[in-house]
């Protein structure tokens, strides 16, 4: 780790309910055009071999506050596997748009019904290493109160968990990496979260790559 971003300043708590939300986005449809600190990873230098994909960015309500609905990855899986991230994965002819592959991702990985997601926008797609231009759907879920309840489909997903919003959205929380990659340097974030696994016990959620990269760029949209 090369240091943190606590020297940028948290979103407030205000500007973190869904009503806050729901007037940021809908202002983003008037406002210029803004720019994502994260567009990519990299990936293939051409157009080829490229595949369009989605993720939902779950935003649960609870009594204290918005939650991110994130998951593990399965260990088996080709790409990324045991990495945490959002629901989400490649586009299919019959989703409509970003948003039906989100929703339908979610609701096949986590049974996540697309009725209980309220759809605020979207941000800019993010280029992965892997060769997946990844448009992130940004939504609020409304789930019944206690721990998170779904039916996790686990040849993809290991577990799901939630982290607070106001957490992710902070940057001193945000942990700046740099390591040597084929001669040269690389840079990435990370966003440890200390929370409990389904059977009790206290577990260190490594949050970084894409998932992380996404997660700034929606701290960025809201702090402009």
């Amino acid at each position: 780790m090369t240091g943190t971003d606590a020297h940028l300043p948290a979103i407030l708590a205000g500007a973190l309910t869904p009503e806050s939300l729901r007037l940021r986005f809908a202002r983003a449809a008037h406002d210029p055009p803004w720019q994502p600190e994260h567009l990519g990873d990299g990936g293939p230098a051409g157009l080829r071999g490229r595949s369009a994909a989605a993720v939902l960015v779950p935003l649960v309500s609870r009594p204290g506050g918005l939650q991110v609905l994130l998951t593990r990855r399965a260990a088996e899986l080709r790409d990324h596997a045991g990495q945490i991230s959002f629901p989400g994965g490649r586009a299919e002819p019959q989703d409509e748009g970003a948003a039906g592959t989100a929703l339908r991702e979610a609701e096949e990985e986590v049974g996540l019904a697309r009725d209980r997601v309220e759809l605020l926008g979207q941000l800019p797609a993010y280029t992965s290493v892997t060769g997946f231009v990844v448009t992130p759907v940004v939504g609020l879920v409304s789930l019944p109160p206690g721990p998170v309840a779904l039916a996790i489909d686990r040849h993809e997903v290991a577990e799901a968990f939630e982290v607070p919003f106001s957490f992710l959205m902070d940057p001193a929380h945000h942990r700046r990496h740099v390591f040597v990659h084929e001669g040269g340097q690389r840079q990435f974030l990370s966003m440890p979260w200390h929370g409990t696994a389904a059977d009790g016990s206290p577990r260190e959620y490594f949050i970084w790559g894409a998932t992380a990269a996404m997660l700034r760029n929606l701290y960025r949209f809201l702090a402009g």
